[in-house]
């Protein structure tokens, strides 16, 4: 499929037409990444990243699936429907430290190149606007209302500190536990009190312990967002925020189950009660699509990169992320290209430094090359351009 590909007239205007807006591409990252956006508030980002698709004549549309700053840009009636996932949220305080900013950038090339050859192709290019990946669940919100209904496949790469071609996440689950106790004058009268502060103590330390004795995989961590008011009042309310994490969806019922329990302790240990709610959609694991993942390997590597073998990448997890939950019901890939990063990882103060320098401006292009000459080589290999068709054909009827 590569050696198609890398002489193939489409593949060869689709590089050309990223070539020709590499600079707005890159300027596009910059911009998203000089005014970061928390979730679901990416309004300036949103319309960053439309513009220069509403230049090329895409047809657009915004607040899709109820979600203001999601949004719907298609070009082309082919029958075949390649959605490609922008990325634009930041995290609280530090910023693009997972590097959205190049998510949405390379989304934005890729739709260009492939709006070159979508009607030779028989394609129909969808730029899926997806917010809220940091904390939300953009993309699962959008998959549930219908968004993705006639996607065909979905692709999207994301930034990391080396290229990763099958990269796997955690099932993910977004808990907000609430302790109820009684306030009381901590010095005068703390009998008449119940401590909710002890609550959460008790908790974390049965949540401490049980980490010892977790499946491989699985993971919890999490920060005390209300610890009490002062001092001298016996705390009423406490309150803990954890994500518990796992290799897959089954393993994660498993951990919630056994850390509700630690939460259980904290209650009835202080004569509190409790509450756990789910914050946020819960993600599931990725699964990405073998026959997209080998195209996609063999058009990042005719770019000179050099992925992690193959063998290696499910002992590096990616944390989580929503687009586990697209990969379950649609064909679809997540890789991670790489970027000097300086020794820094994700989620760093040091990553979101080095998601503008000159390896991210590469990434932005290279990302946009390798996605849309995957979408190429796919369209034009009848098998798996059937195999796609006919999951879509399947999927739309177990939706009726």
């Amino acid at each position: 499929m590569s050696r198609a590909v890398r002489t193939d007239g489409a593949a060869a205007r689709s590089d050309a037409a990223i070539a020709a807006a590499a600079t707005r591409l890159i300027d596009l990252s910059h911009a998203i990444h000089a005014e970061p956006e928390l979730a679901f508030e990416e309004t300036r980002s949103v319309a960053k990243t439309l513009a220069p698709l509403a230049e090329r004549g895409f047809e657009i549309h915004i607040g899709v699936a109820d979600l203001p700053t999601a949004f719907r840009a298609s070009y082309g009636s082919g029958e075949l429907t390649v959605g490609i996932c922008a990325e634009y949220d930041a995290l609280p305080e530090i910023g693009h430290a997972c590097g959205h900013n190049i998510i949405a950038a390379s989304a934005v090339g890729a739709a260009l190149g492939l709006a070159e050859v979508a009607d030779e192709l028989g394609i129909t290019v969808v730029v899926l606007g997806t917010p809220a990946e940091e904390s939300g669940g953009g993309k699962v919100l959008m998959l549930e209302r219908g968004v993705f209904d006639d996607v065909a496949m979905a692709m999207m790469v994301h930034p990391g500190p080396y290229d990763i071609v099958g990269a796997r996440s955690l099932a993910l689950a977004d808990l907000g536990v609430v302790f109820h106790g009684c306030e009381a004058h901590a010095s005068a009268a703390p009998e008449r009190g119940r401590n909710a502060g002890d609550a959460v103590t008790v908790a974390q330390v049965a949540l401490g312990l049980l980490r010892q004795h977790l499946l491989p995989g699985q993971q919890l961590h999490g920060i005390v967002s209300d610890g009490g008011v002062a001092p001298n009042i016996v705390p009423g309310r406490a309150e803990l925020l954890y994500y518990l994490r796992a290799v897959d969806s089954a393993s994660l019922d498993d951990l919630m189950r056994r850390a509700s329990a630690c939460f259980e302790a904290g209650a009835l240990a202080t004569g509190c009660t409790h509450e756990i709610r789910t914050l946020a959609p819960t993600y599931t694991e990725l699964t990405p699509d073998p026959a997209l993942l080998c195209a996609y390997r063999e058009q990042i590597a005719d770019l000179g990169r050099v992925p992690i073998a193959p063998e290696l990448e499910a002992q590096r997890p990616l944390g989580s992320t929503d687009m586990g939950n697209v990969t379950n019901v649609i064909p679809g890939i997540h890789p991670v290209i790489g970027i000097d990063a300086g020794g820094a990882v994700t989620h760093q103060p040091g990553f979101a430094a080095a998601s503008v320098n000159a390896s991210a401006d590469r990434a932005v292009t290279d990302g946009a090359v390798a996605l849309a000459r995957t979408a190429i080589a796919v369209a034009r290999d009848e098998e798996h351009r059937d195999r796609l068709l006919q999951r879509l054909v399947q999927r739309q009827e177990d939706i009726r």
